[in-house]
């Protein structure tokens, strides 16, 4: 079920399951995009229907303005709404919130998960932008060594953004367990990723809970 949400300087839309399983996600979209990105809708749709309470939502520089890019001075105010909307979601469920996004949006969720290990349970980041397309010298990396909380990385092989062996390296800068899901002939868009919501959260799951949980 599907439902419009506005809270305290939060917009998007609510996907209620079914089945709930008392864990939620609140996930968020790239520098070009909004909450209602083909991406974000279809992932959405797809923890939904495993149980999960599934919150997609616009970002600050979003809300303020319709179209265009962030503008990079206010990334700080994206991040505060990132914990926002996490704390919304946290009010609607009794179990786990993951956070998360694509690009952009899982950036600021990483970096704001860096400055706050409380933040989420884990992370769940769609097409990390590991450097601008032919630019691997600008790797946006620097927070990772503070980054505590486990972090999934779902990249496709046609990324511009950046390789998957780039990727892999990348992250053994951060200290909390990792791991990189490869949706093969993928671009930075992870169309068909939606199709492989089961396996992405079972390798999600199993950076989360440790054996015996």
């Amino acid at each position: 079920m599907l439902e419009a949400f506005e809270t305290a300087g939060v917009r998007g839309v609510l996907h209620r399951p079914l089945a709930a399983n008392g864990d939620a996600f609140a996930l968020t979209h790239g520098a070009g995009s909004n909450a209602n990105a083909p991406l974000l809708a279809r992932m959405a749709a797809a923890l939904a229907e495993a149980g999960y309470l599934v919150l997609r939502y616009d970002l600050p520089f979003r809300i303020a303005r319709p179209k265009g890019p962030p503008f990079p001075a206010q990334a700080p105010m994206d991040r505060a709404g990132i914990a926002r909307a996490v704390d919304a979601l946290r009010k609607l469920t009794p179990g786990r919130v993951f956070a998360g996004g694509h690009s952009y949006g899982g950036r600021q969720t990483a970096m704001a998960a860096a400055e706050n290990s409380e933040l989420s349970a884990g992370l769940l980041l769609l097409s990390y932008p590991l450097h601008p397309p032919h630019k691997p010298e600008q790797v946006r990396t620097s927070f990772f060594p503070d980054l505590r909380t486990p972090a999934l990385f779902v990249q496709g092989t046609a990324d511009p953004f950046a390789t998957v062996e780039e990727l892999r390296a990348a992250v053994t800068m951060i200290p909390a367990r990792t791991d990189v899901f490869v949706v093969a002939g993928a671009g930075h868009d992870l169309k068909n990723a939606p199709a492989a919501a089961a396996d992405i959260l079972e390798r999600l799951r199993a950076l989360v809970c440790y054996p015996g949980e």
